[in-house]
């Protein structure tokens, strides 16, 4: 079969982007500045930034909604960005998850508030991958899904079982991982790493990953986080790790290759929120490899996806297309 497209899984969920001046202390009061409600979760941002960056390339999905307003207004998001939503069920027994992500202009960081719902119900059988003709498979978050986390049958956990049926029915894995305590990482994702094509991550994930310290006071070290990966490709078959960070990436390869690149400058004025740009930066780099780019240019769409992103309060209304993104990255200039 000749593999095209992309099916993304697992977390589905609406997020209220919340910007504020600065992140408060407790019994301290801060005003609102701006709200915004999208879509989030890996299982919503890949897919709808694959789409702004190629309008042509086939995207499905699958997970589970609530049988609700929040659930209603996702699939009609999937509809209007033309994701095959089939596999995009509303189910009556749970709410659709909700997350506020709060901005902070003064930090530039993100903190969210989860209000627990659909993701804790999802189970493998509720994730289809049966029948997809897509080339590449895009499953998270480990350690905000009470089942797939949980052992599954002869499985560790749900999530492995959900991956091995991925890599059966011929597709590239990729798993996409959240910011949670370091050993829950570990448990989770360690026994997945057989069963994954690639790992995109970030500088926190993968040193939590290879139980090591890659971020020293807030401080990305580039040398912990290049040791850290080929620790992690040394533990799975991935043929490939990418670790991004504010100041560039780092790549290593099974063939023994290592890449650094740094990442856009883009002007201070320009940022309008953080949220979901790791996701833009692992959908630049996998349309990359799915076009059969070299490591080189997939990192080079990743960081300009990324920069792109952050213009925008949401997770993807910045993402433009291939060649926009490219353009947007020659002007600014990189670090």
């Amino acid at each position: 079969m000749a593999r095209r497209g992309f099916l993304t899984a697992g977390c589905w969920c609406v997020d209220r982007n919340i910007t504020v001046p600065y992140w408060p202390g407790e019994d301290v009061v801060v005003r609102v500045l701006s709200t915004e409600r999208a879509g989030g979760g890996p299982g919503c941002n890949l897919a709808l930034d694959i789409r702004r960056l190629d309008p042509s390339m086939p995207v499905a999905t699958t997970g589970l909604v609530g049988d609700d307003e929040a659930g209603d207004f996702l699939k009609a998001l999937a509809e209007a960005n033309g994701l095959d939503h089939r596999w995009l069920v509303q189910a009556k027994r749970v709410p659709t998850q909700v997350t506020d992500a709060y901005m902070s202009l003064a930090s530039g960081r993100r903190t969210h508030v989860v209000f627990e719902g659909s993701n804790n119900v999802v189970t493998p059988e509720d994730l289809r991958v049966e029948g997809s003709t897509a080339k590449i498979f895009h499953l998270g978050l480990p350690g905000i899904h009470e089942i797939l986390d949980a052992p599954c049958g002869a499985y560790v956990n749900g999530w492995v079982e959900v991956l091995m049926r991925a890599r059966a029915e011929g597709m590239l894995t990729n798993f996409e991982l959240v910011t949670v305590a370091p050993e829950r990482i570990r448990a989770l994702v360690r026994p997945c790493l057989p069963h994954l094509s690639t790992l995109v991550v970030n500088d926190f994930e993968i040193g939590a990953l290879a139980d090591m310290v890659t971020v020293r006071d807030g401080k990305t070290d580039q040398e912990a986080c290049l040791a850290a990966a080929e620790t992690v490709l040394s533990l799975g078959r991935m043929d490939v790790i990418a670790v991004h960070y504010v100041g560039g990436a780092t790549l290593v390869t099974r063939d023994g290759a290592r890449l650094y690149k740094p990442s856009v400058r883009v002007p201070e004025a320009a940022v309008a929120g953080v949220n979901g740009a790791g996701d833009a930066f692992a959908s630049g780099f996998l349309y990359g490899i799915h076009e059969g780019w070299t490591y080189d240019a997939c990192l080079t769409l990743a960081h300009a996806t990324a920069a792109a992103c952050i213009r925008a309060p949401g997770t993807y209304d910045g993402v433009m297309s291939v060649a926009e993104c490219l353009a947007l990255a020659q002007e600014w200039g990189w670090r």
